[in-house]
């Protein structure tokens, strides 16, 4: 833990750092629009709540609980100039279904300090003393309540049920460091895992983990140079996969006064670690893999022989061109082997199509498992990041076969999840949003897992275009 000094050396240089930067970014200029604020991703003007729903088909009765999502959505005018897809403020959107119904969807900007003062509201309550910043890129239920999540330094939000913002909250105060946007909940122990780091910490990262109320039990700081970008990790029954890949932090970029700073950087070792649950530093075994970068891994698991198998999606490189957001980067998703003794990565392209948001039966975490989803990624509709295609793909990892749901022209889905309903790997529904420009409106597409290229069973319709975001969850009721 750092010491109060050099707490308060890290918080004067970031001061005049950011200085700095906030007038590298006033002197900047931008002709055109900027892709993430217009077009289907213009950010929404205005709370919601709505009660009558438009249902097509029928609403699964198993289906109890919140549909959650989350992602950028600037509350005031933005610098064009500067912008990143990525920075925008959080706006949470959720749909909450029960008894066969859609009772009700509601969207609610994330209440940072700069949201609350845009809407002329006092700050939220912050009883730690932590971060007022933004929470954009994922929401979870972790201890029976709602938290948005980020990356990088920003403290956890909580939430209520309606989506109000309750407080900046590092769980009760047990969080000593940063937290991330992708915690992996191991159902045989009710913990959750994950790789957390800070934006002005570049020789640390640490592997943090939740009990199953909430409460963070382990912060064990694993060195790394050059400030790495890990967005994800995964687990298995004995290790923590650590995803150090080749986007690390820029000085130049943020001086620049481009407020999201991280790089392509091919000066940086890419490799992927295994650290025991309860390891230290010393235990890292690390194993070298070609150049690339994973924003998100599906499952992992460990093989008889001892090796470690991960699977994820791959980018050949990203945040190399522009700064608007991600890339025109390639993606594939691959298998990774982390052979027992060894010191590379082995890679398999299991399918070389582009994709990305993988989900799987999250109840198969650590365990060997069959079918993974993906969202199709291809761009051939001049649609910016990554929700252009209309497609979702089912990868059955057994038989090495691919199925394809297509919503149709111009509707184009983001992430879907899968909600169990019963004990096989595919028996539940896939749960997401999918846009329509047709005439922007937005739907929640319930598909059946196991009847994958069928049309959806349901359908909630929603008057307005849900911009893009990131992640969502099924939080039961």
């Amino acid at each position: 833990m750092a010491s109060v000094i050099e707490k308060t050396i890290r918080k004067t240089v970031t001061s005049g750092i950011l200085g700095v930067a906030k007038v590298s970014a006033a002197l900047k200029s931008r002709e055109g629009d900027h892709p993430y604020l217009t077009g289907i991703h213009k950010p929404m003007a205005e709370e919601l709540t709505l009660t009558e729903l438009e249902v097509e088909g029928s609403i699964p009765a198993e289906l109890d609980g919140r549909y959650l999502r989350i992602g950028p959505n600037p509350v005031a005018e933005v610098n064009p100039a500067t912008h990143h897809w990525f920075i925008g403020d959080g706006m949470a959107h959720g749909l909450k279904i029960g008894g066969g119904k859609a009772l009700w969807y509601r969207n609610r900007w994330i209440r940072s300090e700069a949201v609350s003062k845009a809407l002329g509201e006092p700050p939220a309550p912050s009883p730690h003393g932590r971060e007022r910043g933004t929470a954009n890129t994922n929401i979870v239920g972790i201890g029976g309540r709602t938290w948005a999540i980020i990356e990088a330094g920003n403290s956890p939000v909580e939430l209520s049920e309606e989506l109000e913002t309750l407080s900046i909250n590092p769980f009760d105060g047990s969080l000593q460091n940063s937290y991330t946007a992708h915690p992996h909940l191991d159902p045989a122990t009710g913990e959750s895992h994950a790789i957390c780091y800070r934006g002005d910490v570049q020789d640390t990262v640490w592997h943090t983990v939740l009990d199953s109320a909430g409460k963070v039990i382990r912060e064990e700081p694993i060195t790394v140079a050059h400030g790495p970008s890990i967005h994800d990790c995964q687990i298995t029954e004995n290790y923590v996969i650590v995803l150090d890949l080749p986007v690390t932090f820029s000085m130049k970029t943020l001086m620049g006064g481009h407020p999201f700073p991280y790089r392509w950087n091919p000066e940086h070792r890419a490799r992927v670690g295994l650290m025991p649950r309860t390891g230290t530093n010393a235990d890292m075994h690390w194993f070298d893999v070609e150049p690339c970068y994973v924003f998100h891994p599906a499952n992992a698991f460990e093989t008889e022989d001892g090796s470690v198998i991960i699977d994820v999606v791959a980018h050949d490189k990203m945040f190399d061109d522009g700064h608007d957001g991600p890339d025109g980067s390639r993606s594939a998703f691959e298998r990774w082997t982390l052979p027992a003794g060894g010191t590379k990565v082995q890679r398999t392209v299991v399918d070389g199509e582009m994709q990305e948001f993988p989900r799987y039966d999250e109840r198969r975490t650590c365990k060997p498992y069959r079918y993974a989803y993906c969202m199709a990624a291809e761009n051939p509709h001049d649609i910016p990041g990554l929700i252009a295609d209309t497609r979702l793909f089912k990868h059955d990892l057994d038989a090495g076969t691919r199925e394809v749901h297509d919503f149709g022209p111009h509707r184009h889905p983001g992430e879907f999840v899968f909600v169990p309903r019963g004990d096989g790997e595919d028996e539940g529904w896939l749960v997401g949003l999918v846009i329509d420009m047709t005439d922007d409106t937005t739907e929640l597409a319930i598909l059946d897992a196991a009847n994958f290229t069928a049309p959806p069973v349901g359908t909630v319709r929603l008057p307005h275009r849900i911009p893009p975001g990131f992640h969502g969850n099924w939080v039961a009721g």
